[in-house]
This record gives structure tokens, C-alpha cells and sequence, in this order.
């Protein structure tokens, strides 16, 4: 049950009412109107702008259009009481009998209150994470890590089909680097002293397992190879163990994508020349020259004769390169075929979770979509994560020893637990800083969102077993028994969650989800709080069955909705604390 998707057409309904009552063609044209919690609880139940929307249509001022919209819903029954604020807007009180019935389909739906047709069934691919396959992930990969994998749960929820996608970049240089690596690895575990890393190669302590994978697997027959022999056996076991490990990092923080798609195959199968010879015939392709980088030109920069994608007709800065000088393609050239594999598999949304760094990505992806499938034909929704700062009580933490360089995913969500980690990481915007203090999202206090909301979760689900553990027989459950201000008001909270689960899906900000569970959750601890000062508000009273089972019914609503928007976040519902 969307209550407010329900009063959103009952509003629709008295709009056109309203319109033929004063000979007015029906509008038609509802995109912008709005069924909504007032910002002040104590203007009404539901606020729409209805009035200030749709004044031109109806040709007149829009206090003039509430006047009208206002008569016809006040003959609805489920409407108490209608009133007119501001340039137009218009309130709604809602009849008691409401929120019973609201409760009523909380406890009906379960764990599926919340979830929505609103995709209705189109194919989103969201693609995160996706770091070089160089060593394990970093602490600046967990934001991008949690925020996809909740948006790509918030889209599922929301009626959309969601693939979870990982592109593994394969084909670079830094793959050649990773080998040669480990390849020093290999020789160390064969015996050879390797007192320091050469510059260039990468440090860390966790190659350490793929010398000895090399070592165990081809003895000292690698020595003997020239490299363009060696590399290629290197790098297979390299690659192998790497995305092992990544999966590993990613497991740890409940995190499995479906597909891991692979840079390589783009190239070994022919479809980045496919896409670039598709894009020539299009006239989206063209040899030309490039203008000077803005600002102070590199000395190395040439001007020269180029093989470019026309990224300014579709919206781009500039125009991009498709081939290097030495006839081998760019980066870029990888990237256009990857989004032409994508729609050619049917995704109507491409969404791709990036660093903050990568802000200049969003208009190319763009033009490279409308490009491949026609302006229009397919959404291209970038979200840049921004960078997250480890602290210790308020010192910065230092880097991680078997990295070398940086702190690890693991180091992280080893220390702390990955509900902590994926709940902290949401809940703030992705484009905000996040400052992530070890001390602080572990200490049990009103002050560490995720404890106040697990906190919550638990105390419901410690009620209900005291419940059976005193062997409370179940009994007439009537929700109109619930008339406190602060029992109504959760009420009220629970009903806004699936308009928000929607709202949030529709923004792709999961982190909606997170805030709201934290006002949930402190709506139910005042009322815990409130209960302790006036015993008739507690939620077993041995002396009343009615309320005790009416209340414990009321629980359950809640422990649901609970549940329901951790399970969006990845966060398991703690039921003991």
C-alpha cells in the first residue's frame, strides 16, 4: 500500500471533477503534481501543489484552482479536512480510520511493503566498482562499492530488472606491470633476495601468494624464458588470483555482482573495431586535429592528425580520440564499444558508479550512448562518489602494511563489520566528503546512526520475545486503540516509506533510505522513552489484552520496515544488542 500514491489519484480525480465543473478542458499533463508529507506535521497529513501547477490550464490564479480542487475533495470520506496555505497549496487531513487500515496492509505485505512496480520491468545495468585488477581494493573503493550495490537493490525493490556489473580492465598497461610484480614475487619465492622494489613496479606484500602460485606451479622453468614468453603465463596467474581477491574483498562486505566483464574480450573478439567502424559509417567518426589543451599546453603535446568520435554533436566538450599515434586504440575506443555491448544486451538505463575524479566521464558516456542508440533511447546515469578520510578518535589512520600504499577494503571491514561500514557509507550523499572515525561508528550511543537504528530493530524483536516467553496469547487486534500523538506519529512515518523507497529510486540516492531509517528509528525510541514516564504507552500491559495485542501487532509493522529498508542498504536487522 503507496498511501500517497493513493491520494495522488484521488487528487487527479478531483482535478478533473473540479475542471468540468467549471467548463475547463481536463487537463491531462500530471508530471509535476505532487502528493507529499507538509514539511510541518501539524499543517495536515498530505500536501500537494496540484493548484499551483495546473493554474494555466485552467486560467486562473492558482488560489482560485485550490478553491476548486479543494470542494470537490472534501467530499471524499477518507478526508477530514482540507485547507488552502500559501500561493495554493493544499493540505489534507486524513480520517482516523486511515492509519488502522495502513497498518493493516504493513503487516499484510510484510517484508514486500516498500516494493514497487515502478521500473516496470525495464533492464538497468549498474556497473561499480570496477578497479584495475592491480592489488586489493582500497578504502577508496568501499563508498563506490556500498552506494552501487544498494542502488542497484533500491532499482530491484522498485520494479526495475538490475544487473550488477564489474569491467575489469584487462587490456591496459598497468596489467604488464602487475605480471612484472609478480614476477619479482615469483623469483623472491624461489629464493632470490629482493631487498627493494624496483620504481614502477607495485610494493605490496600481497603478491607475496602469487610468486608462490608461480613458483609452486612452474618451478624455475619460468627463469629461463625471455619475457615476452614469461608475461603471458604470469599474467594469467596474476589476473586469476587478483579478481580472486577482489571478489574475496567484496564478499566480505556482502557484495556479489553477476557479471564481471572483461576489457580483453572487447578487443579479442573484434567488437572495438566493430563499434568504430560502425560509428564511421553513422558520420560520427572523422580524421582531424584536436585544439590545444586550455590552460598551459604539455610540452609532448602534438598537432596532429587524429582518428576522433564526433562527442560535440551529442553534447561533449570536446571531441574524443579513438586511436593512439601508434595506430592502437585509446581507452576511450574500449569504453564506446563497452556501452554498444551493453545496449546491444538490452539495458535502457546504464548507470556507472565513478570516483569523484572522473566528473569529466559524464557528458562523453552520454554522447556515446546517444550516439550508438539514438538521443533519447537510453539513460545514462553517472554517480560520482566522493573521497572518504579515515580517522581514530579524531587522528588520521595510517596506511595499511600489506598494501604498502593505502588502506585497505578489508583492513576496514575487518576492524568494524560490514554493517557498519555499508551503513556509514550511505549515510551521507555520495557527492558529499565523508569523514569515517573508527571510534566514533562503533560506540553504542544515540550519536552512531547505525547503532541507533540496529538498536531499534533489536528492541522490537526483544518486546516481541518477551511476548512469547510470557506466553501472551494472540488476541482482537484494533489499531483505532492507538490515539497517542507519538503513536500516531510513527504511524505516519511508516506510511511515507514506500513513496521514499520510490523517490529515492527514482533520484538513484540511497542514501534516502539510510536518513530515513534514522528518523524511523528515533520516532520509535521516543516512544520507548515516553513509555517509561507513562506506563499506559508501553507495549505489554498484563492487565489489557487488547492494547498488549494491538501494540505488539504495531511492533511488527515497524520491525518490518525496519528490516525491509536495511535490506536495501545491505544491513542485517539485529535482533539482540
Amino acid at each position: 500500500m503507496n498511501l500517497f500514491s493513493e491520494f495522488l489519484q484521488v487528487i487527479r480525480e478531483a482535478v478533473h471533477a473540479a475542471a468540468a465543473g467549471q467548463g475547463v478542458a481536463a487537463p491531462v499533463d500530471f508530471a509535476k503534481v505532487t502528493a507529499e508529507p507538509p514539511r510541518d506535521s501539524a499543517h495536515g497529513d498530505i500536501s500537494t501543489n496540484a493548484a499551483m501547477v495546473l493554474n494555466k490550464q485552467f486560467g486562473k490564479p492558482p488560489r482560485a484552482v485550490a478553491e476548486a480542487i479543494a470542494t470537490e475533495l472534501r467530499r471524499h470520506a477518507d478526508i477530514a479536512a482540507v485547507e488552502i496555505a500559501g500561493p495554493g497549496f493544499i493540505n489534507l487531513r486524513l480520517q482516523a480510520a486511515v492509519w488502522p487500515r495502513l497498518l493493516a496492509a504493513v503487516l499484510a505485505e510484510a517484508s514486500a511493503y516498500g516494493q514497487s512496480k515502478l521500473g516496470g520491468g525495464a533492464k538497468a545495468n549498474v556497473e561499480y566498482v570496477s578497479a584495475n585488477p592491480t592489488g586489493p581494493l582500497h578504502v577508496g573503493h568501499v563508498r563506490g562499492a556500498v552506494f552501487g550495490d544498494a542502488l542497484a537493490q533500491l532499482l530491484t525493490e522498485s520494479g526495475y530488472d538490475v544487473t550488477r556489473e564489474y569491467y575489469i580492465n584487462d587490456a591496459g598497461a598497468q596489467v604488464d606491470v602487475l605480471s612484472r610484480s609478480a614476477y619479482l614475487r615469483y623469483r623472491e619465492a624461489l629464493g632470490e633476495a629482493i631487498t627493494e622494489i624496483p620504481a614502477g613496479l607495485y610494493p605490496g606484500d600481497y603478491l607475496k601468494p602469487v610468486g608462490k602460485a608461480l613458483a609452486a606451479e612452474h618451478g624455475r622453468a619460468l627463469l629461463d624464458m625471455p619475457e615476452e614468453d614469461w608475461l603471458p603465463v604470469v599474467r594469467t596467474t596474476s589476473m586469476r588470483m587478483m579478481m580472486d581477491m577482489i571478489r574475496d574483498d567484496l564478499a566480505a562486505l556482502n557484495i556479489k555482482q553477476e557479471v564481471f566483464f572483461s576489457e580483453k574480450s572487447l578487443h579479442e573478439s573484434g567488437e572495438v573495431a566493430e563499434t568504430i567502424a560502425e560509428l564511421r559509417a553513422a558520420g560520427h567518426v572523422y580524421q582531424g586535429s584536436l585544439p590545444p589543451p586550455k590552460g598551459e599546453v604539455p610540452e609532448d603535446w602534438e598537432d596532429r592528425e587524429q582518428t576522433l568520435f564526433r562527442a560535440t554533436d551529442f553534447g561533449d566538450d570536446i571531441d574524443r580520440p579513438l586511436l593512439k599515434s601508434d595506430g592502437s586504440f585509446t581507452y576511450f575506443a574500449s569504453d564506446v564499444a563497452y556501452s554498444r555491448n551493453k545496449i546491444r544486451r538490452g539495458y535502457k538505463e546504464l548507470i556507472y558508479v565513478l570516483g569523484a575524479d572522473h566528473g569529466g566521464y559524464v557528458k562523453r558516456l552520454e554522447a556515446v550512448a546517444a550516439a550508438l542508440a539514438g538521443k533519447g533511447a537510453v539513460d545514462v546515469i553517472v554517480r560520482l562518489c566522493q573521497l572518504v578520510k579515515l580517522y581514530r578518535a579524531g587522528e588520521p589512520v595510517r596506511m595499511s602494511k600489506r598494501a604498502g600504499e593505502f588502506v585497505t577494503l578489508r583492513d576496514v571491514v575487518d576492524e568494524v563489520g560490514p554493517d557498519v561500514v555499508r551503513f556509514m557509507m550511505l549515510f551521507r550523499k555520495n557527492e558529499a566528503p565523508l569523514d569515517f572515525d573508527f571510534a566514533k561508528v562503533t560506540e553504542q550511543s544515540k550519536d552512531n546512526p547505525v547503532f541507533y537504528v540496529q538498536y531499534a530493530h533489536a528492541r522490537t524483536c526483544s518486546v516481541l520475545r518477551t511476548a512469547t516467553e510470557e506466553g501472551i496469547a494472540p488476541g482482537k487486534v484494533d489499531f483505532s486503540l492507538l490515539t497517542d500523538e507519538a503513536e500516531l506519529g510513527l504511524i505516519r512515518r511508516l506510511a511515507e516509506y514506500p513513496r521514499l523507497v520510490e523517490a529515492a529510486a527514482q533520484a538513484h540516492e540511497p542514501h534516502r533510505v539510510a536518513f530515513y531509517l534514522f528518523d524511523l528509528a528515533g520516532d520509535f525510541h521516543s516512544l520507548w522513552n515516553k513509555g517509561k514516564d507513562s506506563p499506559q504507552l508501553r507495549f505489554i500491559l498484563r492487565d489489557d489484552v487488547d492494547i498488549t495485542t494491538t501494540r505488539l501487532a504495531f511492533l511488527r509493522a515497524i520491525r518490518y520496515v525496519l528490516a525491509n529498508g536495511l535490506r536495501i542498504l545491505g544491513v542485517r536487522p539485529a535482533e539482540e544488542m
